[in-house]
């Protein structure tokens, strides 16, 4: 109770020092504030599968090998800056159920200041910064993932979107940083990672800030390395980690591949999943040459918009996606609503076609047919891509002589 406090005296913290609220804004935003963690406090003590059949017997294998020293070896599927946490925790005596949690859920307000940050930079409004920030607390999947399942998705979504804002704001060593950060945490920030050549087409990334991003990586995995990790082992965990996804087209995510992965036979499996990679691919460049076209038009907005693009349509043509895949995209949809208000469709239709994978897997059954949901990302991408669309066209329209 008195770590949850902690957290929410830091979230206050983060909306008095950012927005300078009024008095009644602070009222209203603390109380809400408030509200949102006293929602996490009651689902503190539920256990799904994911925590007694592997976190729980993690923290438990570094309590009994030495804490930090069982960083040597291979443990779980996670990276290592996340096994720097579970180490940490085995030398408490609290609950390590809780403390996951709660690790998620300070991650789950840096994940809000970060979308509160990028709002406010685009529309300058205090209004929209703060409803930005408690509409993120108060999101289904990201009240779910962390402070009910026990998942930590919200750490590499908060600090992709920290980078993004400081790459906006003129910070590009800081942004790099930041990006490696969230990609030495999960595998899964490479949905959203293409969105920094823009910043490299708009000239905020130079070549050379690029180098940044491999340095801080070492860095963030060398104390394992100092304990006896092989180091090119701990360099090219992810390798390793990709034949752990599983062999299944799809695993209650709302891809593609929900559509006809029960009408398609398994021995085309193989192939289907290879399309999959090269559309996802095919996709991502051709964004980018569009952007690269319109380089002159990447505006901060446009900029946020096509990183919503990449992180629903990477993961929803990819095969052997899992539930929470689309995590990014449920907070992206959401900062997308706020700097285009009569889009607010859009972020409705993403959680639409999330909730239906958490719904799967922690009741156990499926409320609608998944592929329900990607007919959901379909139309969040066709209004999401025609936006874009229309911004570019009317850029040059504005641009071009009467």
């Amino acid at each position: 109770m008195l770590l949850l406090l902690c957290i929410f005296a830091f979230a206050v913290y983060l909306i008095l020092k950012t927005v300078k609220p009024s008095a009644v804004q602070t009222i209203i935003s603390c109380t809400l504030i408030f509200l949102a963690f006293y929602f996490r406090y009651l689902v503190l003590d539920y256990e799904t599968p994911d925590y007694t059949d592997f976190l729980a017997h993690w923290v438990d294998y570094f309590r009994l090998n030495g804490g930090f020293a069982a960083l040597k070896h291979q443990i779980g599927n996670y990276n290592i800056p996340y096994l720097y946490f579970l180490a940490l925790f085995s030398y408490s005596d609290i609950s390590d159920l809780y403390l996951i949690k709660l690790l998620s859920i300070l991650f789950d307000v840096l994940l809000a200041w970060g979308a509160m940050l990028i709002t406010g930079r685009i529309t300058g409004s205090k209004n929209r910064m703060l409803t930005c920030f408690i509409a993120v607390l108060f999101l289904p999947t990201v009240f779910l993932n962390g402070s009910l399942w026990g998942q930590c998705d919200s750490s590499y979504v908060a600090l992709a979107l920290l980078a993004v804002y400081c790459a906006m704001d003129d910070r590009p060593a800081l942004s790099m940083v930041l990006a490696a950060l969230s990609f030495g945490f999960k595998l899964q920030s490479v949905f959203i990672l293409p969105v920094f050549v823009l910043f490299l087409f708009n000239g905020r990334l130079k070549i050379r800030h690029l180098v940044i991003f491999p340095l801080t990586y070492i860095a963030l995995v060398l104390p394992a390395v100092l304990l006896g990790r092989p180091f090119l082992e701990t360099l090219t965990l992810y390798f390793n980690q990709t034949g752990s996804i599983g062999d299944g087209l799809n695993y209650n995510s709302p891809s593609v591949f929900a559509m006809f992965q029960y009408s398609l036979p398994e021995k085309y499996n193989n192939a289907a999943s290879k399309a999959g990679i090269i559309a996802a691919f095919a996709y991502m460049l051709t964004a980018l040459v569009v952007c690269y076209v319109n380089r002159k038009k990447l505006t901060d907005r446009m900029i946020v918009t096509v990183a919503l693009l990449f992180a629903i349509g990477i993961p929803f043509l990819l095969p052997h996606m899992h539930d929470r895949y689309f995590f990014c995209a449920d907070v992206l949809s959401v900062i997308f609503a706020f700097i285009v208000l009569p889009l607010a469709a859009v972020p409705l239709l993403v959680q639409f076609a999330s909730l239906l994978g958490y719904y799967a897997y922690l009741k156990m059954e499926f409320l609608l047919s998944m592929n329900r949901g990607s007919w959901a990302l379909i139309s969040a991408l066709v209004i999401t891509a025609s936006y874009v669309i229309f911004s570019f066209v009317s850029f040059r329209h504005r641009k071009s002589p009467s």
